[in-house]
């Protein structure tokens, strides 16, 4: 299967206390190493707490970040800093914030010619004729285009936004939470149209969220992140309905459900591990109440448990 998307060893590290002179005092890791594939037309759910990296590593995908190690390889080709406008080309973002990722002082049609006029140096009737096919394909009328953001609702602003996305004629889209803004039945319209987008434009969705059951309807397959690292990827099916890691089970526990008690999930700590002193081998264990000797010694690596990579020295 041909791979759309590929991470080798993709880290970020945030430098803190720095100094006039010398190196910092110290870095916090914000992304470990990460190594993973997306094959094209796949929807990889990306789901963890915040400051788990979800964030930091879907900017250094687009460009926004420079990464601390790693490389990232889009249709097979490395992709490096020195040109943003291949990022660009290549793969966008959409923001979670429908109204604040759009400029409010410039017209929709403004906004939309941008990635046309700077990514692919289009002239004015190419550019009409492409904005007319995206805003046909997310289902927005053209009179649209001369009005300004402050006009629409919250889900007319985040077709718009996906809108900008298409118009760049990126085949891979960066979701970092696109919906959670939006009210319920208009989170089902958007989730909607994201899926009819994908078939019609053979898209690759990377789908970051909290909102567990709605990872789960989209996805493909899903990334479980703990304190920046992959520690559970597989099939979404399989992930919330039989976790093998005791994190990915109390994050599937702790997930409000309609009609079910809320209760704290069982485990020994409830915060994540101080950035600026990490716990020596899993992070997880001060949580975990399966963890032994060898979790405070040895960092579990990623291995296959049952058609599911798992990185826990005792999977579930």
């Amino acid at each position: 299967m041909t791979e759309a998307l590929k991470l080798t060893d993709l880290s970020k590290a945030f430098p803190v206390g720095k100094r006039l002179i010398g190196p910092p005092r110290a870095f916090v890791h914000a992304v470990q190493p990460v190594t993973l594939s997306v094959p094209v037309g796949e929807t990889l759910g990306i789901v963890g707490e915040s400051g788990c990296g979800k964030s930091t590593l879907a900017r250094m995908l687009v460009g926004l970040l420079p990464p601390t190690t790693g490389t990232i390889e889009i249709d097979g080709e490395p992709l490096d800093n020195a040109d943003p406008a291949v990022f660009g080309r290549r793969i966008q973002y959409v923001f979670q914030d429908p109204q604040s990722s759009l400029n409010p002082r410039k017209t929709i049609r403004q906004i939309m010619e941008a990635p046309l006029r700077h990514l692919h140096r289009m002239n004015a009737e190419a550019r009409a004729a492409r904005i007319r096919e995206i805003f046909a394909a997310v289902n927005l009328r053209e009179e649209f285009l001369d009005r300004y953001p402050h006009e629409f609702s919250g889900g007319q602003a985040q077709r718009i936004g996906i809108a900008r996305a298409l118009a760049a004629d990126a085949r891979i889209l960066i979701l970092d939470e696109p919906v959670s803004a939006l009210d319920v039945s208009v989170q089902a319209q958007v989730l909607n149209l994201l899926s009819d987008l994908k078939a019609r434009f053979n898209l690759t969705y990377l789908f970051i969220s909290h909102d567990l059951a709605v990872v789960e309807a989209v996805s493909d397959r899903v990334a479980v992140l703990y304190f920046g690292a992959v520690v559970e990827i597989g099939p979404a099916a399989r992930i919330f309905s039989s976790p093998r890691h005791p994190y990915t089970k109390l994050l599937a526990e702790s997930a409000p459900v309609v009609g079910r008690d809320l209760k704290a999930p069982e485990g020994r700590e409830t915060e994540l591990p101080d950035p600026l002193n990490p716990p020596s081998g899993c992070a997880f264990r001060a949580r975990c109440p399966f963890a032994s000797d060898r979790c405070a010694a040895d960092v579990p690596k990623l291995r296959d448990v049952d058609g599911v990579q798992v990185a826990c020295h005792h999977p579930l």
